[in-house]
């Protein structure tokens, strides 16, 4: 792997990579530069990801106030730290971690989205009545940062449906879908019920194993 290195489809340029300890296990961390807007975005992955079966995968997009933060208000943080342990415990795997602060956002918005909500507005409202789309994340740098790693199939954590379509979308196979649910608590329940009942996302376990095929849930 070289440094500036062009992706395919040019969206992204690979820039570098570098080990990174964590407490589950130290990570290869991979630098990426977004064309359109110069965003950098992150890759953590584990093992060898580019024979054998389908590695498990999680995107996430930023969130500074629950990755970093702390924050309860929302389940991100926890995600973040789940599903590196879960790629921990397998060996293998792989985390993309996109710049799309407050569900595509930003950051300050999705702070004038939280005063919102503390007026009685949930997420989907909040975002709505500052201008912007319930969700206003894309997925496209998807497929060009997996092909650096060769990567044509997937086991994905998420509970998101639109995170499976888009990688349908792109040509990335998901081979099953790992829910992800973590950290629900007083501060973030209204949060994880609008996901559900206004976003679409599968916010109950589909089997007892927590391994959902696809099409299953």
């Amino acid at each position: 792997m070289q440094d500036n290195a062009t992706m395919p489809a040019s969206l992204v340029d690979y820039v570098t990579s570098c080990t990174l300890p964590t407490p589950w296990a130290q990570f290869t961390l991979h630098a990426f530069v977004e064309h359109a807007t110069g965003k950098e975005h992150l890759a953590m992955t584990l093992g060898d990801l580019s024979t054998g079966a389908p590695p498990l995968a999680r995107i996430h997009s930023e969130c500074l106030t629950g990755d970093v933060m702390f924050s309860q208000r929302c389940d991100c943080g926890a995600q973040l730290e789940t599903a590196l342990q879960r790629i921990a415990e397998e060996g293998r795997g792989i985390l993309l971690y996109l710049r799309q602060e407050g569900r595509g956002i930003g950051l300050v918005n999705k702070i004038r989205a939280y005063r919102l909500q503390e007026a009685g507005a949930d997420t989907v409202e909040a975002n709505l009545q500052l201008g912007f789309q319930a969700d206003a994340r894309s997925y496209e740098l998807v497929l060009p940062m997996l092909e650096q790693f060769g990567i044509e199939s997937v086991r994905l954590m998420t509970n998101n449906p639109r995170k499976i379509a888009a990688l349908g979308k792109f040509g990335i196979r998901v081979a099953e879908r790992v829910p992800l649910l973590v950290n629900r608590n007083a501060f973030n329940n209204s949060y994880l019920n609008t996901k559900e009942a206004k976003l679409g996302h599968m916010m109950t376990p589909a089997v007892p194993t927590e391994a959902t095929p696809v099409g299953e849930a």
